[in-house]
């Protein structure tokens, strides 16, 4: 995967990050500091093997962690929907945006893998 590809990416979960925000703000004030501060943290955690992925000679370790912690935001998200937290029509949209990061991230473990 090529630098431009990388930077889409990182885009992509730029874009995502600033959406969880805008969905978060109408978690309960009593989740703010629970479930929505866990979210928060998978996406910054997101973002931060992603740039450290891009960085690294030897990227499959860091690729691996990618795949966990997309799986583990996905679960977060739609826990945050089954609790009623989340309405749908949002889920939908953030689901839908970590998904594209997840097919991305497929792109790019498949060219590194050659």
């Amino acid at each position: 995967m090529n630098n431009k590809d990388d930077l889409k990416i990182l885009q992509k979960c730029y874009e995502m990050i600033e959406y969880g925000y805008v969905a978060m703000r109408q978690f309960p004030k009593s989740e703010r500091h629970t479930l929505a501060a866990e979210i928060k943290k998978s996406m910054y955690e997101l973002l931060h093997l992603i740039i450290r992925a891009n960085k690294r000679y030897f990227k499959k370790t860091t690729l691996q962690d990618i795949d966990i912690e997309i799986d583990n935001l996905r679960y977060l998200i739609r826990l945050s929907n089954g609790l009623g937290f989340l309405p749908f029509k949002q889920y939908e949209n953030w689901s839908r945006n970590l998904n594209e990061i997840g097919k991305m991230h497929g792109g790019w473990i498949k060219s590194t893998a050659k």
